[in-house]
C-alpha cells in the first residue's frame, strides 16, 4: 500500500501471530492446479471469441462435439462453434470470404421478401462482382447468372454460387481443416481434459 514500509529484516517479520515466513500455516495448491485452469480455458476458447455457447446445455465445448465435426462439412457448419473454428482455419489460408458468403447466403434465404433486394446487392457487392472485396471463387457462367438474379432477387438467387462455394470448401478446404493443428489441438485438448 502507498506511503507504508515493511522491514526488510526477515527476524523483524516474525510476530505473535502467524508468521509471513511460516510456511505451514499457508495452504498449498496442488500442482496440478494451474494445468487445470489451462485446459479449461483453452476448451472456452471458441466460446470466448466467439461469444456463443456450445450447442449442448453445457456451456463448454465437448470432444464429442468436436469429433461429430471431422464425419462432414455439414456436420460442422451445422455447429455455431463450428464455423467459427472453421472460419478461423480458413483466416489462416486467406480463403475467409467463402465461409462468410457461405454464411450471408444462409442469413439471406431467411430474409424477408421487402428486404430481398437490398441484402441481395450488399452480398453481390461484397463478394461475387468483380472487383468484390472479398471476391469468392466462382466461375464466369455463376458470376454472370447470379449478376442476372440480383436484378430481380428471390430468397434462391445465391444458390447456385453458394452451392459452388460448399462443394469448394468440401472438397479443398475442410480436408486440410481436419489434419490442421487448429482442429487437432482443440480435439486433444478436449479429449486430454475429459479423461481427468
Amino acid at each position: 500500500m502507498p506511503g507504508m514500509f515493511f522491514s526488510a529484516n526477515p527476524k523483524e517479520l516474525k510476530g505473535t501471530g502467524p508468521s509471513l515466513l511460516d510456511s505451514t500455516s499457508q495452504k498449498k495448491r496442488p500442482k496440478t492446479f494451474g494445468m487445470d485452469v489451462k485446459t479449461y480455458l483453452r476448451s472456452m476458447i471458441p466460446h470466448l471469441e466467439s461469444g456463443m455457447k456450445s450447442s449442448k446445455s453445457k456451456n463448454i465445448l465437448c470432444a464429442d462435439e468436436v469429433i461429430q465435426w471431422s464425419q462432414s462439412l455439414e456436420k460442422l457448419l451445422a455447429n455455431q462453434t463450428g464455423q467459427v473454428v472453421f472460419e478461423k482455419f480458413l483466416k489462416s489460408e486467406f480463403s475467409e470470404e467463402n465461409i462468410e458468403f457461405w454464411l450471408a447466403c444462409e442469413d439471406y434465404r431467411k430474409t424477408e421478401s421487402d428486404l430481398l433486394h437490398c441484402k441481395a446487392e450488399n452480398i453481390y457487392k461484397a463478394f461475387v462482382h468483380v472487383d468484390a472485396t472479398k471476391q469468392i471463387n466462382i466461375d464466369f457462367h455463376t458470376r454472370e447468372s447470379t449478376a442476372k438474379k440480383v436484378k430481380a432477387p428471390t430468397s434462391t438467387c445465391f444458390d447456385e454460387a453458394q452451392k459452388l462455394i460448399y462443394t469448394l470448401m468440401e472438397k479443398d478446404s475442410y480436408p486440410r481443416f481436419l489434419k490442421s493443428d487448429i482442429y487437432l489441438n482443440l480435439l486433444n485438448d478436449l479429449q486430454a481434459n475429459r479423461l481427468k
